[in-house]
């Protein structure tokens, strides 16, 4: 009888140990975005992915700048679906999720994003449910954001377990990033406990200028908005990837040897070494951060 009972609480316990490591996510989900537009933010994405598909990731790229096509553009492909198809008219994830080059997964936000406000309390359920199948297809998620502080990259980004920032040497580049996690910091649903910034210093002319671009955009966030942000490092200025960028291609495939192609790969491996120990909760708590609000 004895031996019963403890082979019943053992079978208990493995139950409860199995749902556990069911509701713990593998997905990685980083939000790329930027103060504001032409800083090279869909540009850093695409690379990023394309470099975490060399480390044998597997990668979905998110379009959620809503009215702009930078990564289809860049991608070179043009997706037959986007997350309205999914949203309302009963797609599969499967189903609008678009290959680009080296394998990488790509999904059109199109005009779902800006629809995202005006779901009700079953179709945020629908969607949720159908979003989390990217647990089982992906290793890592990149959000590429829209630009500046509109409501729907605010949601994103607070959504969101890891955001890099792009931002480069121009003034209103600085500014404008600072005024982006000013309003990030002082949105009702950011924690910073949760979210961790990140931020790149691009088109820069070498290590010294990118460290005192963030030196200087970090000592105010310390000392204004108490954030701390952490250094990913540089993507200096190169003419192949300006090149690259001319051809629609990315410059991780156009020229592999490039500087900027060495940048982003070394961006990553300072990425996948300080990968958080906590498990974040991946997609399935991104999009009910999203959507907490709505389903109380």
């Amino acid at each position: 009888m004895g031996g019963q009972n403890l082979d019943q609480a053992e079978q208990l316990r493995n139950i409860i140990k199995l749902q556990n490591q069911n509701n713990i996510s593998n997905a990685r989900v980083i939000a790329v975005t930027s103060g504001k537009g032409g800083v090279g933010k869909s540009t850093t994405s695409i690379n990023l992915a394309l470099a975490f598909r060399k480390l044998g990731k597997r990668v979905i790229i998110l379009d959620a700048d809503f009215g702009l096509a930078n990564v289809e553009v860049m991608f070179g492909v043009i997706p037959k679906y986007n997350l309205a198809d999914m949203m309302f008219k009963g797609m599969s994830l499967k189903e609008i999720i678009t290959e680009g080059p080296d394998g990488v997964g790509f999904i059109s936000g199109g005009s779902g994003i800006a629809k995202l406000v005006d779901l009700d309390k079953e179709q945020i359920k629908r969607m949720i449910n159908k979003m989390n199948e990217l647990e089982e297809l992906a290793d890592v998620v990149i959000i590429d954001t829209g630009a500046g502080i509109s409501s729907s990259v605010m949601e994103f980004l607070t959504a969101s377990p890891e955001t890099v920032i792009v931002t480069t040497p121009e003034p209103t580049s600085i500014t404008d990033s600072y005024a982006l996690l000013k309003a990030l910091v002082l949105n009702e649903n950011f924690n910073p406990a949760y979210s961790k910034i990140k931020m790149i210093s691009n088109r820069v002319s070498g290590e010294k200028e990118g460290k005192n671009i963030y030196d200087k955009l970090n000592v105010v966030t310390q000392k204004f908005l108490q954030l701390d942000m952490e250094y990913l490092g540089i993507v200096p200025y190169d003419a192949q990837l300006g090149k690259a960028v001319m051809n629609q291609k990315p410059v991780t495939l156009m020229y592999p040897d490039a500087i900027s192609s060495k940048s982003y790969e070394k961006i990553v491996d300072i990425l996948e070494n300080g990968k958080p120990e906590e498990k974040t909760g991946g997609v399935r708590n991104f999009f009910r951060t999203i959507f907490a609000k709505k389903m109380a």
